[in-house]
């Protein structure tokens, strides 16, 4: 019996988990169909990445 329980428990958890990844995969697909549909001229054309760019300048010895 404490098997079953265990394996319920599972079968729950992992139900679960699929019904929240497939909300953030729709929200994110709702969030890029409105950014497309808004044309991109929009003040929040900014990168919203957090890698550093740097400034390309001439390799020094």
């Amino acid at each position: 019996m404490y098997e079953y329980e265990l394996q319920q428990l599972r079968t729950s958890d992992l139900i679960r988990r699929a019904d929240h990844a497939r909300l953030v995969r729709e929200a994110a697909r709702a969030r890029r169909a409105a950014r497309q549909e808004g044309g991109g001229d929009s003040a929040e054309h900014e990168s919203h990445s957090r890698r550093f760019r740097r400034l390309r300048s001439a390799r020094t010895a």
